[in-house]
């Protein structure tokens, strides 16, 4: 198993991808002393008298109840048992790897007031493969992720459930098998785990990152299905899109000229009296390039959430000051997510309209539904009903979650973000669109196959286009399509259909930094 450093406040994006998909994390040692001096100033507080929330008061609401020294321990206990509410399916092991991870790096830059051995926990459980189970459902989005942070929390305590070895089992057996000892929480211990956006940006990652692989495999199949239809490279000439000056849009137009450049089947129709291409294919470095504007802001966006300290109240040892405020407020996630679920709905879209263009003669001149026998056979047909459903799904999905707000904890905390469910929804539209993607890959290779004389399209889709018939071959009659589908949709997920330098040279950059 792979570990990385992470150097809290500074981890890239490449760090959260590798963490996400099994790598450990290690911290240096120089963040070791500024958690010993903020641990320092919550045990000073204590030993002053003064009432500081969180650290000896209640929560919530409850903030002006004094809590007497003898019950500060079983406090940050019963903390993390009230709030393990939440409900629904697990979280996906990814997704809580980030969580992990997050939590450990925040809590590791020394604003939190919390034991080293508490961090440790975080970052053993990680590399030992004690997942807690944390339910999907029960935050919305302000005063931290509480119940799904509390769920991983109860495991630190010897608590609640957790994976070890693809098995689920209490959090104290998970501990003990893998030779781990659970925690007894200091003061504000138990309230630092449970502040915090970890779930719901952890949530975003995931999609994000679930659409960086969706969106090059959306430029690819909108390139192919332009050939498909001997559709016109005109549109994606540099002197237009230099004329209106969108950044995502230049740099769009020009992902379509390396992926057509060298075409064979644009040289052969040169003189065809074709004027202008449906907006599905002449847009695309618009609708494509606005896609990759919003991706590029939201990756940002994510970043810097993944690196912040998002917990309540803080410390700041230099002045000994434990200031409350409310960082875990996650309306900038809340956003991020909105404008993930547009860029996944807008891509399946395209895909789509792309999609029935091809299965229409009028359009494609292809043949109906691109079977080589319509009529006996209905090819393509019902696949582009089942891209037409998710689509439709996915519009559904995609009101936006950050205009929505319900006071909780008795009007306490009366404006929340609902950023954990903006984001959760996000893993259903990344898997809905990639389908939709895969439809049209399908499909766009099958009207190549369809052309009456043998040209071959530019090399680099000539290679995408061998790899989809390695996987799936032509359909001659009609067979079952959703082994076809599922078998593309895994090329796109596991990035295998953009391999190759040429391929990756002709790609834009998705993520930044």
């Amino acid at each position: 198993m792979q570990t990385i450093e992470i150097i809290p406040g500074q981890a890239s994006h490449e760090d959260w991808k590798k963490v996400r998909a099994g790598a450990s994390i290690s911290l240096p040692d120089t963040v070791w002393g500024g958690v010993t001096r903020a641990a320092g100033v919550i045990k000073d507080v204590l030993a002053s008298g003064k009432t500081v929330y969180g650290v000896n008061t209640g929560f919530g609401k409850l903030a002006n109840t004094r809590i007497d020294a003898d019950d500060l321990a079983d406090l940050q206990r019963r903390i993390v048992l009230s709030h393990c509410a939440g409900v629904g399916p697990a979280l996906p092991a990814p997704v809580t790897r980030l969580i992990l991870a997050m939590k450990a790096a925040s809590l590791a830059q020394g604003y939190s007031g919390v034991q080293p051995q508490t961090i440790k926990l975080l970052l053993a459980m990680l590399e030992k493969g004690v997942l807690p189970v944390i339910p999907a459902q029960g935050s919305v989005g302000a005063s931290g992720d509480l119940a799904p942070l509390a769920h991983m929390a109860a495991v630190m305590i010897g608590e609640g459930e957790a994976y070890y070895n693809a098995e689920v089992m209490p959090g104290a057996a998970a501990l003990r098998r893998a030779g781990l000892t659970p925690l007894t929480l200091a003061a504000k211990e138990g309230l630092a785990l449970l502040n915090g956006t970890q779930v719901s940006t952890a949530l975003a990652l995931e999609a994000l990152y679930g659409a960086e692989a969706l969106v090059r495999a959306a430029l690819i199949s909108g390139a192919l299905s332009v050939e498909a239809i001997r559709g016109s490279h005109a549109p994606f000439d540099a002197r237009i899109h230099a004329a209106r000056g969108q950044d995502g849009q230049k740099r769009a137009a020009q992902c379509y000229r390396r992926l057509l450049a060298g075409s064979q089947i644009v040289i052969s129709h040169a003189d065809c009296d074709k004027v202008q291409d449906p907006y599905c294919v002449r847009c695309q470095p618009q609708v494509m390039g606005a896609v990759l504007d919003v991706v590029r802001a939201v990756s940002a966006t994510l970043l810097v959430e993944a690196n912040g300290v998002t917990d309540n109240p803080l410390v700041f040892s230099d002045t000994g000051a434990v200031i409350s405020g409310g960082n875990f407020h996650a309306q900038s996630v809340a956003f991020a997510a909105d404008q993930i679920a547009l860029i996944l709905c807008e891509t399946g879209s395209m895909a789509e309209r792309r999609l029935t263009m091809l299965t229409d003669p009028a359009l494609s001149g292809l043949p109906a539904f691109l079977s080589p026998r319509p009529g006996l056979n209905s090819g393509f047909m019902i696949a582009q009903v089942t891209a037409a459903a998710l689509v439709s799904e996915n519009k559904q999905k995609a009101m936006p979650a950050s205009v929505d707000s319900i006071p909780t904890s008795a009007n306490q905390e009366d404006h929340v973000s609902m950023a954990t469910h903006g984001a959760r929804r996000l893993l259903d539209m990344v898997d809905n669109t990639t389908h939709v993607v895969a439809i049209e890959l399908l499909a766009a290779a099958q009207g190549l196959d369809l052309h009456n004389e043998n040209i071959a399209t530019s090399p680099v889709l000539e290679a995408v286009r061998t790899r989809i018939r390695a996987a799936v071959p032509m359909l001659d009659d009609d067979r079952m399509m959703a082994p076809d589908i599922a078998a593309v949709r895994a090329l796109i997920a596991a990035g295998t259909l953009m391999e190759g330098e040429d391929l990756a040279s002709a790609l834009p950059q998705i993520c930044w930094p």
